[in-house]
């Protein structure tokens, strides 16, 4: 599964909320989303590093109840919208919460939680992995301050 964040609209964030509990509907917006998205400065693509991430600022399981707020809300601990696929809700105040809490979060800090996962992590978990898992950690980290600049609610997918 490759995860994505949006920044999104208030009117995309209504139509998603207004579609939360009718998956078809869901699936539909994201996909309407995904093909006409085209700020890339509110948007930022993690491929496979967001379960590490999600693991690493939780408890070391992509449980999405897992961890504490605002941490646990980076990649899949928000809202979900969708039974069958990640598509993950973050409120517009929230983000500023995230954004606020991963200033405090360093390379030394995400090292010494990396590896310490759940056996069902698929990933290598070795120092390429961590490598990879920090540098989308770094981008996501600034995408969330862009979103909370923007006033917006973040979506995550993972399809």
């Amino acid at each position: 599964m490759l995860g994505v964040h949006f920044a999104i609209t208030a009117e995309q964030e209504k139509s998603l909320l207004d579609a939360d509990g009718d998956d078809a509907a869901v699936s539909e917006i994201i996909e309407n989303l995904e093909e006409e998205w085209t700020d890339d400065t509110l948007q930022v693509e993690t491929d496979k590093a967001w379960d590490a991430i999600h693991r690493c600022l939780t408890d070391g399981s992509l449980d999405p109840d897992a961890g504490d707020p605002p941490l646990s809300l980076t990649v899949a601990g928000g809202r979900h919208l969708h039974d069958e696929i990640y598509v993950v809700h973050v409120t517009a105040d929230e983000v500023r919460d995230v954004a606020a809490a991963l200033l405090d979060i360093d390379e030394p800090w995400l090292r010494a939680r990396f590896g310490d996962f759940d056996d069902d992590y698929t990933g290598a978990a070795d120092d390429q992995d961590f490598v990879y898992t920090w540098s989308n950690f770094v981008d996501v980290r600034a995408f969330y301050q862009r979103a909370a600049a923007a006033g917006r609610a973040v979506i995550f997918t993972a399809t």
